[in-house]
């Protein structure tokens, strides 16, 4: 029997409300497939499920706020049956108590009332997906407008939780994480050079954009600083499974959200500059997954579109590192015996002193500087 947990999707997530199904007793769930849809206090999430099984109870009813780690929903490994399968009811921890519902079988109708169904059909909410209260798990009336409602209500005021929980996490992070700052103003001139030829051959769709570049730079730099990509947790450094960047993403309502792009180091420039695109425009538009929500080993900020000259971000828990760029400006610059005007860029560390020192953090700077002066290498 594997158990579906609500994963945490943030340091700052405590619980989430279940808002929809997407998956009903007896349906075959393969890992990656989309299972539900929970609110968070930043964005309406996509749940994926971790492993591959036939889906036995949902133990969650839309509408239901669930503390992290709760148990949601059963599903049957490959070779256990439904009929010698123990059903676990509801978990205590919802907000709704009620008995536990009755699988249904494949290809069998769910049980519920005359009633639950004809207002099941106004409401456009499918009873085989709504966890029943009813005798030996029947769908009532009742279940119905719970599942309606919990589908269609908004948060109350989501920039006030939104608020509320970057508050929680921010003040966790500066009372626990030991932080220390570094700032390395590096000149881009090749970049830029580098950049307008590179579009000058690009479709105006597959452009690049300079952030692309400083998000590959960032992740080769961290294939050589490790101890910066991963997790504080029990009392010790976690490195991360993979080079998973977490990007600070400003949400027109108000408020930041930080998903990952994986495998950063691993993906071209293209592939790089159309994932940001995308996640970018996903988190705006409040379609985010899970995983994407889960596993950032590292964040990165970038805030030079606002006009400020560089960033000393506050270490997203449980990552141990930050980094931030600011905007982009021509100054002063010797090169050659020569001074010039020179496109540069102030990058920033943010770093844990558990793991780290200032000397390792300055040589990944040192890194990513060097990076930088390469472009065609990125």
């Amino acid at each position: 029997m594997i158990e579906f947990k609500l994963p945490s999707l943030g340091a700052d997530m405590d619980e989430g409300k279940l808002l929809e199904w997407k998956i009903a007793p007896g349906d075959a769930v393969k890992r990656g497939d989309v299972v539900a849809i929970v609110d968070t206090s930043k964005a309406a999430v996509e749940v994926e499920s971790w492993q591959d099984g036939t889906v036995f109870e949902l133990l969650a009813q839309p509408g239901d706020k669930i503390p992290v780690g709760t148990v949601m929903a059963t599903l049957l490994q490959a070779g256990e049956s439904a009929e010698t399968a123990p059903r676990r009811g509801r978990p205590a921890a919802t907000t709704t108590l009620s008995p536990a519902p009755s699988p249904a079988m494949p290809g069998m109708r769910k049980p519920a009332s005359p009633a639950a169904r004809k207002r099941a059909r106004e409401l456009e909410v499918d009873v085989d997906r709504v966890a029943g209260s009813g005798p030996h798990g029947a769908v009532t009336l009742d279940d119905v407008e719970k599942a309606a409602a919990g589908r269609a209500a908004a948060p109350v005021d989501r920039h006030a939780e939104m608020r509320k929980a970057i508050g929680a996490a921010m003040t966790r992070s500066k009372r626990e994480i030991p932080h220390y700052y570094l700032a390395e103003t590096i000149s881009i001139h090749n970049a830029a050079d580098w950049l307008a030829r590179e579009n000058a051959r690009r479709p105006v769709a597959e452009r690049l954009l300079m952030g692309a570049l400083q998000l590959k730079a960032v992740a080769l730099a961290l294939q050589n600083f490790p101890q910066l990509n991963g997790f504080w947790r029990d009392d010790g450094f976690v490195p991360g499974g993979g080079i998973h960047v977490g990007v600070a993403i400003s949400i027109r309502q108000g408020g930041l959200i930080a998903p990952a792009l994986h495998d950063v180091d691993k993906k071209s420039l293209g592939e790089l500059m159309a994932a940001l695109t995308d996640l970018v425009k996903r988190a705006r538009a409040g379609s985010l997954r899970s995983s994407e929500m889960s596993d950032p080993t590292v964040t990165v900020t970038n805030l030079g579109e606002q006009g400020v000259e560089s960033v000393f971000g506050i270490i997203y828990p449980p990552q141990v590192a930050l980094i931030g760029f600011g905007r982009i400006g021509e100054r002063p610059w010797v090169e050659d015996g020569a001074v010039r005007a020179v496109p540069t860029v102030t990058a920033t560390l943010s770093a844990d002193h558990r793991v780290t020192d200032g000397h390792h953090g300055a040589r990944f700077l040192a890194g990513l500087r060097e990076l930088l002066q390469r472009p065609e290498e990125l």
